[in-house]
């Protein structure tokens, strides 16, 4: 027992020779910085109310949906990424395929959830070929620009409900077909216009392709929609 007591202590018996001088500070201040969110004006957005937050989100999600409906080589949805406009369209167009003809005969057609499911797991499929293939954007960017991509789609769906509440005819179906395919097109159109910087030159058709039949069968989904009589 004196022998541990001696190996504890012998570490520490120099420790009482140890004096600090007076003229050594042994006191201060410690400062950390904090990053608060400040914009250019020197307005801190931490102390901005609810309704301007909420009408800066907005603008900026119609801010994006402009570039869609003008689709041109931007960085825009790719700097300025979010996925509430996406959000947004999904379950506008989600709701709008609600209470068809196929619902009610239980025949299999899109639910809420199929159509949720849909979209955002053929989004994600999407994004991991295009980060296989050697693409430098990022999983979030490439969700942000097929979610927003959606738009004609979803607009297309909102033209065909009003065409269908004159009935199903021939004549239905030929407004319904040119409206669907100028929407895909022009959804397919502008989600390669602002992905196609992003990929390697010689796998843009690998990329493409995916893009392709992505919007394909969202068109598709909205084209056999039928209203329930």
């Amino acid at each position: 027992l004196v022998v541990i007591h001696i190996n504890i202590v012998r570490p520490f018996a120099g420790l009482s020779d140890v004096s600090i001088s007076e003229d050594v500070p042994v006191e201060g201040d410690i400062s950390v910085p904090v990053a608060a969110s400040v914009t250019e004006d020197g307005f801190s957005t931490l102390d901005e109310p609810v309704k301007e937050t909420v009408l800066r989100d907005l603008r900026a999600v119609g801010s994006k949906f402009v570039h869609v409906l003008y689709p041109r080589r931007s960085s825009a949805l790719l700097r300025d990424w979010d996925l509430w406009g996406p959000l947004l369209l999904c379950v506008t167009l989600a709701l709008l395929l609600q209470g068809g003809e196929a619902d009610s005969e239980d025949r299999g057609g899109p639910q809420f959830a199929e159509v949720f499911v849909i979209i955002w797991f053929g989004s994600i499929i999407i994004t991991l070929n295009s980060k296989l293939l050697g693409g430098t954007i990022s999983f979030f960017q490439s969700l942000c620009v097929l979610g927003y991509c959606i738009l004609p789609l979803t607009v297309a769906m909102a033209v065909c409900r009003l065409v269908l509440l004159g009935g199903s005819s021939t004549v239905s179906f030929a407004v319904r077909l040119v409206v669907v395919s100028a929407s895909f097109g022009w959804s397919t159109f502008a989600s390669t216009a602002f992905l196609a910087d992003s990929q390697p030159p010689n796998r843009k058709a690998l990329v493409v392709y995916p893009v392709f039949l992505f919007y394909f069968v969202i068109g598709w989904m909205i084209l056999t929609f039928a209203p329930s009589q």
